[in-house]
């Protein structure tokens, strides 16, 4: 009698990334909030069909939300929902970090941008950054530092 063979799903968790956030700005501190999604989101994010590459982060009476952030919906959503794939979505954080990231935005000239969606568990959450923006000599540096640091590597693994 054959064993039946059961193939799990690994989508590695990451479910979308924004490089340009890390050549765009210096990072300053990290949170990571949940996302409130609808069912046929949660099917997308499962097809990997999402792009937080222009997607920013606003507070309004003490929430916040994501602005920007595309999730495609897949040909097999529902026919009673009208999918949106640029909806504004609300991010679920804890009173005092929201307090924290509108202090440093609105004192400090700091900005809210996410940096990466993935898996933790059955839940997607999103990882999102104080940030302050580069100037052009700024990223200039990090590219020439970034190379130094790819060709030291090399040298000392030969």
């Amino acid at each position: 009698m054959a064993k039946a063979t059961v193939v799990k799903k690994n989508n590695g968790g990451t479910i979308a990334l924004n490089k340009r956030a890390r050549h765009d700005y210096f990072i300053e501190e990290k949170f990571e909030a949940g996302l409130s999604l609808q069912g046929w989101e949660v099917k997308s994010l499962r097809a990997g069909r999402m792009s937080i590459v222009e997607s920013y982060i606003t507070f309004k009476n003490g929430e916040a939300f994501l602005f920007g952030a595309q999730i495609q919906p897949l040909l097999s959503a529902s026919t009673h929902v009208v999918p949106e794939a640029t909806r504004t979505r609300k991010l679920l954080l804890k009173r005092r970090e929201i307090e924290k990231l509108m202090g440093a935005i609105n004192q400090k000239g700091y900005s809210c941008v996410p940096l990466a969606c993935y898996w933790k568990g059955p839940h997607a959450k999103l990882e999102i950054a104080l940030v302050k923006g580069k100037q052009l000599h700024d990223k200039r540096a990090s590219e020439k530092d970034r190379d130094w640091q790819r060709d030291k590597a090399r040298i000392f693994h030969k």
